[in-house]
């Protein structure tokens, strides 16, 4: 009778523990109204005889039964003691009613002891009659296992343990899902031997998070679709264009190397030797698209072999030779030696150097100087290329290394390119496992430096899928990183799988 008197009672207790001394009254009511329940019925048979008297009886009696536990409860609970201090003492106030969320009291086996804190009249209100029932039903099917894992992992020894869950709703409104997301943060309540003796639990309403989440998600697919196809673009575009230039060139050689007849004056062969740099250049610029567009889609393969570093070098060297002799720049190259080979797709590693010596000469004015230097520590092989150029101010660093970006981005830029040239070699620095650096200050020069593992140990298995992140990023670089003028970056340029 107790276990009964104790249910019924949970279930208007708004939270709180059941009274003891509320069950042991109401067994006494109980046990004096038992002989009512056939006296009266009897006596109400002998006047009205059997068919009303004794629903009369039984309906009077039950009624009479209920009323007098409702006034015996309610005088209990509502009952004043003598002074204020008395009051605070038999009714403590619950640290846990100023706190946000549901907080809820669980047995080692899980079931709803207890219940308070701030909203649990919002929680309360749909879960189905949680008190003296195990939590566990509350929450949805696919999620309950992710419940029972957690307490396991209080059981084991774990502190806290938090987890997302979804409650079912008993009755769904217009404007309501079917399910309520919640964070369940549970901590362990431990005898003096260890053992878990109760669970704390609160729980917060994460409906908004959820949507936030949902909207990023939206968010990112959209924004990886758009870069996909801008990716096919590109490389479409690349493809086509490639034709109509390569014909461009051809009929440029022709017509300046006098095939079909002389040229008329010297203006003539100027204009068909700018054609012909004109479209080399597009043509560049274009190869360098869909290497941008391999790499990005993984699809750049690496041919492997074993490249003598220093006469790489000095070929990339004598090929600018002529462009920095042009400009009045100094190109030279502080080579050691035993530098020995290194295993890199050689055309891959000549790009790289091409590029940024074209990076370096271009950006440095005439009189200036252009060094490539090359060392090898153990595994590792680091190439840099170092100018006396305009350099970087530490608030550009950010955007080095972005495709179709340049430094100086205003309309009247006095250095021509497509700001594809550093992309390119983050993106190929990556494939080969490599790391870049660049460290610039504005007015003196820059150094770019792209460090390679030596035996190619860094390049991804011919089964694994070379996707690189682009745009390529350089660190952030913060106040504490620009003292003296220097603005030093790193990036790992790590390759990523799709």
């Amino acid at each position: 009778m107790d276990g009964l008197l104790a249910r019924l009672l949970s279930r208007h207790a708004a939270g709180r523990p059941v009274d003891r001394a509320e069950i042991g009254a109401l067994r006494k009511l109980t046990f004096a109204a038992l002989p009512a329940v056939v006296a009266v019925p009897v006596a109400l048979t002998l006047v009205f005889g059997i068919a009303t008297g004794l629903p009369i009886g039984f309906a009077l009696v039950t009624a009479l039964y209920l009323l007098a536990a409702l006034v015996l409860v309610s005088g209990l609970r509502l009952g004043t003691p003598a002074d204020a201090q008395t009051v605070a003492a038999s009714n403590p106030v619950d640290p846990y009613d100023f706190c946000p969320g549901l907080f809820l009291t669980l047995d080692p086996t899980g079931i709803v002891r207890a219940a308070g804190g701030r909203d649990r009249q919002m929680f309360l209100s749909f879960l189905r009659e949680p008190l003296s029932r195990p939590f566990v039903e509350q929450v949805h099917v696919s999620d309950r296992l992710a419940f029972v894992q957690a307490l396991d992992e209080l059981r084991l020894g774990a502190d806290v343990v938090v987890t997302d869950l979804r409650l079912d709703r008993p009755v769904i409104g217009l404007d309501q899902a079917q399910f309520l997301n919640v964070r369940l943060d549970m901590t362990a309540m431990r005898a003096e031997d260890g053992a878990l003796s109760g669970v704390r639990a609160q729980m917060l309403d994460i409906e908004g998070e959820m949507l936030i989440r949902d909207e990023v998600t939206r968010r990112q697919a959209e924004a990886s679709a758009a870069h996909e196809i801008k990716s096919r673009f590109l490389a479409a575009v690349s493809h086509e264009m490639r034709t109509p230039l390569n014909a461009i060139l051809g009929f440029s050689d022709i017509l300046a190397g006098e095939y079909f007849g002389k040229l008329e004056n010297d203006r003539q062969r100027e204009y068909v030797q700018l054609i012909r740099q004109s479209g080399a250049h597009l043509l560049s610029v274009v190869n360098t698209m869909l290497d941008m567009s391999k790499i990005e889609a993984g699809r750049y393969e690496l041919m492997l072999e074993d490249v003598d570093l220093a006469q790489s070098l000095t070929e990339c060297e004598r090929m600018l030779s002529l462009q920095a002799q042009t400009k009045g720049v100094k190109l030279t190259s502080r080579l050691p030696r035993g530098l020995g080979d290194i295993t890199a797709d050689g055309r891959a590693l000549r790009q790289m150097v091409i590029n940024l010596v074209g990076n370096a000469i271009k950006f440095t004015d005439a009189g200036g100087a252009v060094i490539i230097d090359a060392a090898r520590s153990g595994n590792e092989v680091t190439i840099s290329v170092s100018d006396t150029g305009i350099g970087i101010a530490p608030e550009k660093m950010a955007l080095i290394g972005r495709p179709f970006t340049q430094v100086q981005n205003d309309l009247n830029r006095n250095y021509e390119g497509s700001g594809l040239g550093l992309s390119l070699v983050k993106g190929l620095t990556a494939l080969h496992g490599g790391t870049f650096r660049i460290e610039s200050r504005p007015g003196e020069g820059t150094v770019v430096m792209v460090t390679l593992p030596a035996d190619g140990s860094g390049v991804r298995a011919a089964d694994e899928t070379n996707m690189v992140e682009f745009p390529p990023r350089l660190a952030e670089t913060g106040p504490d990183v620009r003292t003296g003028g220097k603005a030093p970056g790193h990036d790992k340029a790590e390759a990523k799988i799709a």
